[in-house]
């Protein structure tokens, strides 16, 4: 496709010269009838307003072609770079697959071969056993969150301290019992508002304020005051 595009490039270049060429012939002719005698002559003034108007046609027709010689050649150059990206991209690809290939053959612990020797075979066991018991003895992050409980009486005769020692009876693996103190409501009555720790995989905060709602005869409801992870 390039070299016919090349080929039309160059055929409307020849167009062009040609057709400049008979332009410039044609001015001569021009100066030759401007040399004869200065007598009125009807055929004379016919023959420069016909080489005049062949003039003006000849260079508008040199003005298209030129313009169209412009054009090819900005297509072509166009199609020769849009030929090239494939290459382009083609060579990357290859060089990537390339590289990929070679990172998949690294051995991380020794020989690539496939019979080990003994020497080898003891190296990756104890770097294997090195690497396991560092493992083990990197602590385990425990997720953690910190609660406080804002715990309601039926009203201003429930026994508070009784309340207080049934919630701090509820135990369980991941729950820690922390401050707590009365704060008044209304009326006399005071809400026990009551703190803990609690490992969040062990203990769920649904669960918490269900065993301590159980505690019928003192408590009429349980809210949270706030939730944070510690």
């Amino acid at each position: 496709m390039s070299v016919l595009m090349h080929e039309k490039v160059w055929l409307d270049k020849n167009v062009y010269n040609e057709a400049e060429k008979n332009y410039y012939e044609s001015l001569n002719k021009m100066d030759s009838v401007a040399s004869l005698t200065g007598v009125p002559n009807t055929e004379i003034n016919s023959k420069l307003n016909k080489l005049v108007e062949e003039n003006s046609e000849l260079k508008k027709a040199m003005e298209e072609l030129r313009k169209l010689v412009i054009s090819l050649q900005a297509r072509v150059d166009g199609l020769e770079s849009t030929e090239a990206k494939p290459q382009q991209s083609a060579s990357k690809v290859e060089a990537a697959k390339e590289e990929q290939e070679s990172d998949d053959g690294v051995d991380l612990f020794g020989s690539d071969d496939e019979e080990e020797s003994a020497e080898a075979i003891k190296l990756r066991d104890e770097r294997l056993a090195a690497y396991n018991a560092k493992k083990a003895k990197k602590p385990v992050l425990i997720a953690k969150s910190n609660i406080i409980l804002d715990v309601k009486p039926w009203d201003d005769e429930t026994d508070m301290k009784a309340l207080e020692q049934a919630v701090r009876n509820i135990s369980t693996d991941g729950l820690l019992w922390g401050a707590a103190k009365l704060v008044p409501l209304a009326f006399g009555i005071h809400k026990l508002q009551i703190s803990c720790v609690v490992e969040d995989d062990k203990v769920s905060v649904d669960w918490l304020t269900e065993e301590i709602e159980k505690n019928e005869d003192f408590v009429q409801s349980v809210d949270i005051a706030a939730f944070n992870k510690v």
